[in-house]
């Protein structure tokens, strides 16, 4: 994390008038409903807005080659851009037997972004001849806040488990059906949302990352 100092924000719930205003680098309404909900359970008291409520602001490009320095520079483009504080994660599914693949590239592991099944397929395919005892597996998100004058936090959160050899369920999305995460009999796929939610990589990266929300705005 950056320099402490903090600046003065206005109390409120998220999303509450008078509370000062971040911007989360999606458009995603989705990951805007599901981090206004993780936040509301903390002391971070923000309007969180996605980058639509700016007009046609540019997508920034993920260069990085880690979750963090991605994270950090979509955070840091987007306020920039919008003269206001960020925040933005990058996340993915990281397998030992393949050296922490597919990592950064989660999304478009079969060589098309977003194309879940296809995803999941190659993967399941990769993993087929490997025994049951070495299919360890986490997903990590890494979460990033940027202020427009170039403080910045980044915080970590991981959920470990392992592959399974055949998709469960219908919720979630990307590799949630062959995710069992440790102790449960049931993959992230198989619970509600809120199940998720509670014990996700997400949310224990953005949870830490409400402590430097509250310090610095």
């Amino acid at each position: 994390m950056s320099g402490t100092t903090s600046a003065p924000g206005a109390p409120g719930a998220p999303g509450a008038p008078g509370a000062p205003r971040v911007v989360l680098a999606t458009r995603n309404r989705h990951k805007i409903d599901e981090l206004r909900a993780i936040l509301a359970a903390t002391d971070a008291r923000i309007d969180l807005v996605g980058v639509e409520a700016f007009g046609d602001l540019p997508d920034v490009v993920e260069t990085g080659i880690t979750f963090a320095e991605n994270a950090l520079l979509k955070a840091a483009e987007t306020a920039e851009r919008t003269g206001l504080p960020a925040v933005a994660d990058d996340s993915g599914l990281c397998v030992d037997v393949l050296g922490g693949a597919p990592g950064i590239f989660s999304a478009r592991w079969a060589g098309r972004h977003g194309d879940d099944a296809a995803n999941l397929d190659l993967l399941l395919a990769q993993l087929a001849d490997i025994a049951d005892e070495h299919r360890a597996a986490h997903f990590a998100c890494v979460a990033a806040l940027a202020l427009p004058d170039g403080r910045h936090a980044v915080r970590e959160g991981r959920i470990d488990g392992t592959l399974l050899r055949a998709r469960r369920g219908a919720n979630g999305f990307g590799y949630d059906p062959i995710f069992l995460p440790d102790g449960y009999d049931r993959t992230t796929a198989e619970m509600s949302a809120e199940e998720k939610n509670a014990i996700s990589h997400r949310t224990r990266a953005f949870q830490s990352l409400a402590k430097d929300l509250a310090t610095l705005l």
